[in-house]
């Protein structure tokens, strides 16, 4: 009998492989970082090539560090960095161009045209989304447009498009499968949020040939949606059973299966959803309606984006030289009672919801000849909980319901400051689960249920267990007066970029 589920977790920075048991168990993990690639402000790439090599050489690594074999996994599952978007040729497979990141803003002029023109409410209807850069679809058509005999050659079907889900499974098979989940199409600006199907109008829209597309395909690919699908490594045959887009993938592994439920995610960005259930919620609070899951029905959530979370504390550690290693930034930061009344907005590439501003810039505030790289590094702990705190009051609003708890997942999670701070921020409790890489975990429970590894979801949600909570302990007041002087901060950093100034 197989022992494990085989999760590929490929992120922005880096790409992971881990083997889960039974018991929803981390039995070996093993990692590669990637190169990232700066060449222009706002403009963030990747070398697809790169990307497979760091994934497939984890593969090899987590077998070793098990003591396992290929016959010993029931099934594979994917998950990856979403509307980081690959254009290669369907002969060779090679890329046409270096990979344009999630969080690249080269199209922000392109997205303030479609919505000057009167196209936003359109396509938020359609797709569930805003006009952003941050979205796939874009970024596609900048391809498109600006890589020489791209645009015929996708039109002649030459060319295939896909998000790193796409990518993956494309070297998995040898060249063999052109697909998507419906998780990673939702946030391509492209597709139908009801029908799960690209939609026309969306296509003419951005000018995106339907050639070049991949085949929209469940998350849980289960024997009655014609799953799994095939690959290949080493000669062994193995069942691509589970595909979802981090932020949907983590909040499965939270078993966050009944409406109402929500998880916070904290990577390089951060990202909160909630389940909304079998019905799109539209929201009126500029969040994103996506696709949660495609498990025999899809399941729909409402999403806030954070572009700049964790990654405040690399630019600590390599723009600044504040700490050495980002795990020293607990200790520096817990060295002072607050902030000292610093804030600091990391809109590095923009700011996500619910402000939508591309143009925004990293800002400071509240300096003094008595802040030090302590306060510094206080004010970027707490500017991840701020901006996660802005898209609860906005989630909350939407679903007309108040949240219970919030869970928690992500490399961030084991700062118990920021938890802490991020509980009295909210007011509500912040559970941290025993397995933080919940991520991973969603995408090895969506292949192992459809392949039996795995009985029910019912199963896996009385698994679920708790490493710590933590209680709120500020006044509501205090944590009032905290939010609003973080929004005056955030109101001083809209707009930098902009020509006209």
């Amino acid at each position: 009998m197989s022992r494990y589920v085989l999760a590929l977790d490929q992120g922005t920075t880096s790409s992971r492989s881990i083997l889960f048991d039974r018991e929803s168990n981390i039995v070996a993990s093993a990692q590669r970082e990637f190169t990232q690639y700066f060449p222009q402000p706002g403009w963030v790439e990747h070398d697809a090539d790169e990307i497979w090599v760091s994934q497939a050489v984890t593969i090899a690594e987590v077998l070793a560090r098990a003591g396992a074999s290929l016959r010993d996994i029931a099934a594979v599952g994917i998950t990856n960095q979403r509307e980081t978007t690959v254009l290669w040729e369907r002969s060779s497979g090679r890329p046409v161009a270096p990979a344009i990141v999630w969080q690249d803003r080269r199209t922000a002029d392109l997205c303030a045209a479609v919505r000057e023109a009167g196209n936003e409410p359109l396509v938020t209807e359609r797709t569930g989304l805003l006009l952003d850069p941050y979205f796939s679809g874009t970024k596609l058509a900048w391809l498109l447009d600006h890589v020489p005999g791209a645009r015929s050659r996708a039109e002649r079907g030459e060319l295939c498009f896909g998000t790193v889900d796409s990518w993956l499974a494309w070297k998995l098979s040898g060249h063999g499968l052109h697909v998507i989940d419906v998780t990673n199409a939702s946030r391509t600006l492209l597709l139908d949020l009801r029908t799960g199907r690209w939609d026309e109008a969306m296509l003419d829209l951005f000018r995106i040939p339907p050639a070049c597309l991949p085949e929209v395909v469940p998350s849980s690919l289960g024997p009655d949606v014609g799953g799994p699908l095939t690959i290949t490594l080493e000669g062994n045959v193995l069942p691509l059973a589970g595909i979802a887009g981090d932020q949907q993938a983590a909040l499965f592994g939270q078993t966050c299966f009944q409406p109402g439920m929500a998880k916070n995610t904290y990577g390089t960005g951060c990202f909160m959803l909630m389940n909304t259930g079998a019905s799109p919620l539209p929201s009126r609070n500029r969040l994103l309606s996506t696709v949660a899951w495609d498990l025999s029905g899809r399941c729909y959530a409402l999403e806030g984006s954070v572009f700049v979370g964790g990654a405040v504390v690399q630019w600590l550690r390599d723009g600044l030289g504040l700490i050495e290693r980002s795990g020293d930034v607990e200790a520096l930061a817990d060295s002072v009672p607050d902030s000292g009344g610093v804030f600091l907005v990391p809109a590095f590439t923009g700011l996500g919801s619910p402000h939508w501003d591309p143009y925004a810039r990293g800002a400071m505030v509240g300096l003094s000849r008595g802040t030090t790289r302590a306060h510094i590094a206080r004010a970027a702990l707490e500017c991840i909980a701020f901006q996660s705190a802005e898209l609860l009051e906005a989630m909350q609003q939407d679903a007309c319901q108040p949240l219970i708890e919030l869970r928690v997942d992500g490399g961030a999670t084991v700062n118990n400051l920021l938890m802490q701070f991020q509980a009295d921020i909210l007011g509500v409790p912040v559970v941290r689960p025993r397995v933080t890489e919940t991520t991973a975990l969603g995408a090895a429970y969506l292949a192992g249920l459809a392949t039996g590894f795995w009985e029910s979801a019912d199963e896996l949600a009385a698994g679920w267990q708790i490493e710590r909570r933590f209680e709120p302990q500020i006044g509501r007041d205090r944590a009032a007066e905290l939010m609003h002087d973080w929004r005056r901060a955030v109101e001083r950093s809209k707009s930098w970029s902009m020509a006209d100034g």
